[in-house]
């Protein structure tokens, strides 16, 4: 036993009326949490409407996550199709099994409908999203922990991560005479990764600060910074994975994605942070500002309609009778002078 080893964790899940609430998810679901609080402040200090964010999150997120699911059903696609494996489980996402880069192609694809509906500039939305997306991925990276999965070599380093034998059907460790199966204590490069994703969105908050970019650039940068790191983390694990020309699919994307970044940056260098963001009005309506103008018609309309304590009422039948006598007196009192006027002509 390795005294020094970091430990992990010896359940995965907890299963709450049947159905088992994983780690993994919360992870995911913090990481989601994060994003959207960071890119609400960036993007308000950028001019936009912060509103907007949510708007975009609904496009953006579930596509990530489909397109998560589905890089990682086509990169390893032997788990699901191959002889005497069930084709269905690929839809079973509750099992595990995402890809970064299918998020992020998902994800920028949604964030792009997103911001067509909402006549918002993508490029400039990416920039204020990039820190706040590789900080979603730092937290995402604590839920391979919970599962004692996707570790690096065996190792004897003081920070070797422990990995237990995980029961799928009760989400536990096995246990053997008391104690949980220990696997082998091996290199953690969730850990690595999720401290080089934590590095990444302090270098992509400072470049943004000290040199404004803008036109997408602080999105280049973290796509730039992130798979430098993800290279060589990469390299160190051994969970299988398709390989071409000695070397795994997701080694390859990511120095393609890399060029990628680093060409748009130098393509694009020397541009500063755009003026303006948002390139006409909003079309997305703010329901708490709704409520409150709906709240603010109808105590206009309240103010303007009489109170029914102060409407006159209906004369009673006493007060119609005085009524009749006072119009009475004042018919007589009219009638008397002409009469007086009759009686004089006569006389002359």
């Amino acid at each position: 036993m390795n005294l020094a080893a970091i430990p992990s964790p010896t359940q995965s899940a907890w299963p709450i009326a049947g159905f088992p609430i994983r780690a993994y998810a919360l992870c995911i679901i913090a990481g989601i949490v994060v994003a959207l609080f960071l890119t609400y402040r960036r993007w308000r200090a950028r001019g936009g409407d912060p509103g907007a964010v949510f708007d975009i999150a609904t496009w953006a997120v579930p596509f990530g996550l489909v397109g998560a699911r589905l890089y990682h059903v086509i990169t390893d696609w032997h788990l699901y199709f191959a002889p005497g494996k069930n084709p269905w489980a690929a839809f079973a996402v509750w099992e595990g099994g995402l890809g970064i880069w299918g998020a992020v192609a998902g994800g920028a694809l949604g964030a792009w409908i997103g911001c067509r509906r909402m006549r918002i500039s993508l490029a400039a939305f990416a920039d204020a999203a990039a820190p706040g997306i590789v900080l979603a991925q730092a937290l995402g990276r604590w839920g391979n922990w919970f599962n004692n999965e996707l570790y690096g070599r065996a190792t004897d380093v003081p920070w070797a991560l422990t990995i237990h034998q995980i029961d799928p059907t009760t989400y536990r460790a096995v246990m053997e005479n008391g104690e949980p199966v220990v696997i082998g204590y091996f290199h953690p490069t969730f850990l690595y990764e999720s401290l080089w994703c934590v590095g990444v969105a302090l270098l992509v908050l400072w470049a943004d600060r000290r040199f404004q970019l803008g036109h997408g650039r602080a999105f280049a940068l973290y796509v730039a910074a992130y798979t430098l790191g993800r290279a060589w983390i990469e390299w160190l694990r051994v969970d299988p994975a398709h390989e071409f020309l000695g070397f795994r699919v997701n080694d390859w994307v990511s120095v393609a994605v890399f060029l990628g970044a680093v060409g748009f940056l130098v393509a694009t260098r020397g541009r500063g942070r755009e003026a303006v963001v948002q390139v006409s009005e909003p079309v997305h309506e703010d329901p708490i500002a709704e409520a409150e103008a709906a709240v603010d018609a109808e105590d206009d309309v309240a103010d303007d309609t009489p109170d029914v304590a102060e409407a006159e009422l209906p004369a009673s039948d006493d007060e119609l009778d005085d009524i009749a006598v006072s119009e009475a007196k004042k018919l007589d009192e009219s009638a008397d002078p002409v009469e007086g006027a009759e009686e004089d002509t006569n006389t002359a």
